[in-house]
């Protein structure tokens, strides 16, 4: 059965074209309430008691599920248009964007992994005496509680929870399933007349817990990102303690935790032969989730928390992001500029958010002029997961520029390098990196005249993400060869052919096959399209002969092998097959014939100059071969028994 929308002007500050919505979204639409949450409240009743209904307001959700639940019928499902669409600057229909937004909330998600998570209540507690132990207390009733302390109190009497004495050398691991190291670690001795005693210090201390609770003032343990089971509050900051007990309290039982990444070993580029190439994701990963393991890398998914950095600076899309799938967002993007462009829009603009930045659009609408209405909010867990990748095909389906809005103390470098290399790649700043202090500073920013770009006929964004990079950037820029900023993950090697012996040590180790040798001539060739940039083959050439050029080549020679360096190959001098590189051999004889012992002979100097088959049967041979032995004994036959037994 098709869903109903249930429309609502919100006390008329909102005009709503529900003959567009039906046509364009395929849903069939109320009427145009007035005050579904006040006045009309019964209206609502009645339309939610119908069932398979979407109700277009989010800020009285909670009022609607509870007015569901009354009736005793399924709670609908909800949409915003007003702040993201209907209050904007001069009240203009912003039927297009309200299109777009209901079409993109009706499309369905792809289901993701999910890890149980299970806490047994083990808690740690760090910090002063006073602070921790209080904290302590507080949480004995409902949790196991162990309170390190660098110098224990004299009164050591509280059987309600475990005091250890002792400094934290090192911990690691997430919620359920800390490690913790402890040097100069005191226990309990609780026998004995008096107060309780301590054990002799000892270090190298091991144990584990479920959650940590840090009150100890100083730097977080795990970063700015933190970690699942990891509450660290200032001491000075009563409510934030408060508040960190009161978290602490709840973690116990099992949790949920989505499985944020998918990993394509095959295609990492990290390392080979012990020699790094690509770092990217572990460079960048804040939560320490990713780590090297051979020539790949690994990800502990119980630590990742899914922030998007190393997605979007993989350069061969070995790491993919899999809660939602990453082409569950290029469909997304595309969905957008579709229905906006279909619903009778034109030029539109696309504004990247999470849900710090939802909420600023909602204050932007309700206490300022709220957003344009050609600027299409899409709202993501992280905004690093829109990548140069994501932006390039945003502008290439239609869109005319692309905003990021970051949250505050979000980092910026991924974001930063992406933006610089979707612009590079775009020929225009069409996108950008928004940092408002304040939604009017928003208004003021989204407001303000944007220079005019070429609308491009849009491309359907399917592939894997260099795939898209270069659909969408031959839409934007044609056949043309792009100049790219330094650690771009595109481009070509240029070769000193002067220097290079065609030792082939950079093809037989290039992860993706960029670099190829031809088994039948002393060839080396090169497919830019499918270069890293990984930087690999410049570490493993004995000439340093190659340099990286960071570039996109959108023409169909990027797609096909080139030679870039060939010889004449050496013929051998006894069966004429041919091997090796004729100008190597010509060294390689030069240096070494009547120089070295085991080529000081003019025979022996010939070895140089034969393929592998010759050189092994002609060192057989030879008369001084250590590889020749004596002259095989007569075979022993029946004849040879008779004629011994005649002479005896």
């Amino acid at each position: 059965m098709a869903k109903r929308l249930i429309l609502c002007d919100c006390l008329g500050t909102q005009a709503i074209d529900s003959a567009v919505i039906e046509k364009q979204c395929g849903l069939a639409c109320s009427r145009v309430h007035n005050a579904l949450c006040t006045t009309g409240i019964k209206n609502a009743a009645a339309e939610i008691e119908q069932g398979d209904t979407i109700i277009a307001c989010l800020q009285e959700r909670a009022l609607f599920e509870e007015l569901a639940d009354e009736l005793g019928v399924e709670a609908p499902d909800f949409i915003d248009i007003r702040d993201r669409a209907g209050w904007n600057a001069d009240g203009a229909a912003a039927a297009p964007k309200m299109a777009a937004l209901i079409n993109d909330a009706q499309m369905e998600t792809p289901g993701y992994k999910m890890a149980d998570v299970v806490s047994e209540g083990r808690c740690l507690i760090l910090g002063g005496a006073a602070q921790a132990l209080e904290a302590a207390g507080q949480l004995a009733e409902v949790l196991s509680v162990t309170v390190l302390l660098d110098t224990p109190p004299e009164d050591l009497i509280d059987r309600r929870f475990d005091v250890i004495a002792g400094r934290l050398k090192q911990a690691s691991g997430t919620m359920g399933a800390f490690a913790l190291t402890v040097d100069a670690l005191q226990q309990v001795n609780p026998g004995g007349r008096g107060a309780f005693g301590l054990s002799a210090p000892r270090d190298g201390g091991q144990t584990e817990c479920d959650l940590i609770l840090d009150l100890s003032g100083g730097t977080a343990l795990f970063g700015a990102h933190g970690r699942d089971g990891y509450l660290h509050a200032d001491p000075r900051d009563p409510p934030a303690v408060a508040r960190a007990i009161f978290d602490a309290a709840q973690l116990v039982g099992s949790f949920e935790k989505p499985l944020y990444l998918k990993l394509h070993d095959h295609l990492c580029a990290h390392s080979r032969a012990e020699i790094i190439g690509c770092s990217n994701c572990i460079d960048n990963c804040s939560t320490g989730a990713i780590v090297p393991d051979g020539d790949h890398v690994s990800v502990d998914p119980m630590v990742c928390d899914g922030c998007g950095d190393c997605v979007a600076l993989c350069p061969s899309g070995a790491i993919e992001f899999d809660a939602p799938p990453t082409a569950h967002l290029f469909k997304r993007i595309q969905g957008f500029a579709e229905s906006y462009l279909k619903a009778g829009g034109s030029k539109p603009k696309l504004l990247v958010c999470d849900r710090h930045g939802s909420e600023m659009i909602s204050l932007a609408a309700r206490f300022d002029r709220g957003l344009p209405v050609d600027v299409i909010p899409l709202e993501l867990e992280s905004v690093v997961l829109f990548g140069h990748a994501e932006m390039l095909a945003a502008l290439a389906c239609g869109f005319t520029h692309v905003d990021i809005l970051r949250a505050p103390k979000a980092e910026i470098a991924t974001l930063a390098r992406e933006i610089e290399l979707a612009n590079a790649i775009a020929g225009t700043d069409q996108a950008r990196l928004l940092q408002p202090e304040a939604p009017d500073g928003l208004c003021d920013i989204l407001y303000a005249p944007r220079e005019a770009v070429d609308v491009v006929t849009p491309i359907l964004p399917q592939g894997s993400r260099r795939q898209i990079t270069r659909l969408a950037a031959k839409a934007l820029r044609g056949q043309e060869i792009i100049d790219l900023p330094e650690a771009a993950p595109y481009g070509r090697v240029e070769i000193n052919t002067d220097a290079c012996t065609l030792c082939l040590s950079c093809a037989s180790l290039c992860p993706s096959g960029a670099l190829g040798d031809n088994p039948d001539m002393p060839q080396l060739r090169f497919q830019e399209d499918a270069c890293l940039q990984c930087g690999l083959c410049t570490r493993v050439c004995p000439e340093n002969a190659l340099i990286l050029k960071p570039q996109l080549d959108l023409t169909d020679q990027a797609l096909e092998q080139k030679v870039i360096h060939e010889e004449e190959p050496f013929a051998c001098i006894e069966c004429g097959a041919l091997f090796g590189v004729k100008s190597t051999i010509e060294k390689i004889t030069e240096k070494l014939a009547g120089k070295h012992s085991m080529y000081a002979s003019a025979d022996t100097a010939r070895l140089i100059q034969m393929c592998d088959d010759c050189r092994v049967k002609t060192q057989y041979h030879s008369e001084d071969s250590p590889l020749r032995g004596g002259e095989r004994p007569k075979v022993v036959t029946t004849e040879d028994y008779f004629s011994k037994r005649r002479d005896h």
